[in-house]
């Protein structure tokens, strides 16, 4: 599968989801080399792009960053807990020089990457262990970062949550283990702890202070290792078949004094909860405009349908099958058991405002301000948002201020410089509003003109998206046939919310 704009592909999970930005790997084996936990290597003949599996992309061009040559576990002094080489283009006493130049140095926390010596070091501090990965040719940092902290992840489930030196002092040989099957020649493989555990079976010494359950491996071993679907077990079984899934959205907004709309766009992820038996397949419907006419042109007729959005940047779980997504434009997917992130998207057009802030600003002389703020709602009259706090800055020298307000409570924070206007329930098409009188400090120098910051918005509207997305179908097949309850929740939050004044 190819796509253009983005680093989709069908055997792995996307890297974006994780990182915000692609990840990428050197080919230097045969296009058939298995790579990347059972992913292949291969090649798109209409584009000339290459792609890998499990932490790979769709590539171009001829110059790739290439892989770890090597990876210590170094304690606070700097000595070699242990370490393991995957190539060797770099010596045994590398080591020696990451300790010198830049442990025995201030400039430690500067930043995470240096070069020595034709080598690049990225290093990373968890607890009191440094885990530094050496390459001897130009690296993609975000793998290297993103292989360490999945490792620590792995490392923490097999030490019952505990990381640090004592914790590998303990489980030298378990370590040893695990580092030849999650890095094979300097490529990061599979690194899911729920796989492993299948055929590595060994328990970690575990630290007296964890309090964590061991996790016991699932039967059928090989069927998840080299199955399709690696992150669900057989064998589930639930009483009553139910599928929880809620819409969340943060919208980002930058408005001028004069209500002009500088900056406006909508972030949003798709959360399930998945409480249902066997091994089902689910296919869910939004009101996407390219998902929309697909349909229509595989039924041959029009859709009838209502608003219709564009979604742009979108990332998916690993579970969505991205080939159908690629060809129907629907998100079809097998679904972990449980809790999961199955997409994010962004809006950037389109986008319906939950608030609209008119806010009045007189300074009057040196000593008095007035302000007035008025808050309108343009959602719907049924509806209703929660939380919502306005702050509205006033300058440091504010002495004294007099508030009256048509809903909720008003009062000076003098840590921030702000008036905070709290409403705990805000009903739809309302406008209330908040009056302030600003007594100012009289001050002997001349007064400097006050840069006045934007006013800012924290709120909560439920069942409500600024982007218009909506659900128009969950549906779940199983060999079984049984039947299923599924709820939707749409929610929409203020991420960074500001008007100038």
């Amino acid at each position: 599968m190819c796509m253009e704009n983005g680093s989709f592909y069908s055997d792995g999970v996307f890297i974006q989801d994780q990182l915000d930005l692609p990840i990428s790997l050197e080919l230097r084996w045969g296009l058939r080399r298995k790579i990347c936990g059972g992913a292949t290597v291969s090649v798109c003949s209409s584009s000339s792009k290459l792609f890998v599996g499990e932490f790979g992309s769709w590539y171009t061009g001829s110059e790739m960053p290439v892989a770890a040559s090597a990876i210590y576990f170094l304690n606070l002094r700097g000595d070699v807990l242990i370490n393991r080489l995957y190539r060797d283009d770099v010596g045994g006493n590398m080591v020696d020089a990451f300790r010198t130049h830049i442990l025995q140095t201030k400039e430690l926390g500067t930043c995470p990457v240096r070069q020595i010596g034709g080598c690049s070091f990225f290093y990373m501090r968890i607890s009191n262990v440094y885990i530094v990965i050496v390459v001897s040719s130009n690296a993609n940092v975000a793998c290297a970062f993103k292989f360490v902290v999945e490792a620590v992840a792995l490392f923490k489930s097999y030490f019952g949550g505990a990381f640090d030196e004592d914790a590998i002092r303990n489980n030298f040989v378990l370590i040893y283990e695990l580092l030849d099957e999650i890095m094979d020649f300097g490529y990061p493989q599979n690194l899911s702890p729920e796989i492993l555990k299948l055929y590595i079976t060994q328990e970690g010494v575990r630290s007296p202070f964890s309090s964590k359950p061991l996790d016991r491996p699932v039967p059928n071993a090989t069927l998840q290792v080299t199955g399709a679907v690696g992150w669900r077990r057989e064998g589930l079984v639930y009483k009553k078949n139910e599928v929880f899934l809620d819409i969340v959205e943060s919208v980002n907004l930058l408005m001028s004094s004069k209500g002009v709309v500088l900056r406006c766009d909508v972030t949003g992820k798709i959360l399930m909860k998945c409480f249902l038996s066997g091994m089902p397949d689910l296919k869910l419907g939004l009101n996407d405009k390219i998902g929309l006419e697909k349909e229509s042109q595989l039924k041959s007729r029009p859709t009838k349908s209502g608003k219709t959005i564009e979604l742009d940047d979108v990332t998916f779980h690993q579970c969505v099958n991205l080939t159908r997504f690629n060809s129907e434009k629907t998100v079809s997917f097998v679904p972990p058991d449980g809790e999961f992130e199955l997409m994010k998207y962004r809006i950037t057009e389109g986008v319906n405002l939950p608030f609209k802030v008119l806010p009045t600003i007189k300074e009057l002389g040196r000593t008095r301000m007035e302000v007035n703020v008025k808050v309108k709602s343009v959602f719907g009259a049924k509806m209703f948002a929660l939380g919502v706090v306005v702050k509205i800055p006033v300058p440091k020298q504010t002495a004294k201020t007099s508030f009256t307000v048509t809903s909720g409570r008003a009062k000076y924070n003098a840590a921030i410089d702000c008036l905070v206007w709290k409403i705990r329930k805000f009903p739809g098409q309302t406008e209330p509003t908040l009056s302030a009188e600003v007594e100012l400090i009289s001050t002997m120098t001349e007064k400097k003109s006050w840069t006045r910051p934007p006013i800012q918005m924290e709120f909560q509207v439920p069942m409500f998206t600024a982007s218009g997305l909506r659900v128009r179908f969950l549906k779940v097949w199983e060999k079984s046939g049984y039947n299923t309850v599924e709820w939707v929740r749409y929610i929409t939050k203020a991420g960074s919310y500001e008007v100038r004044c």
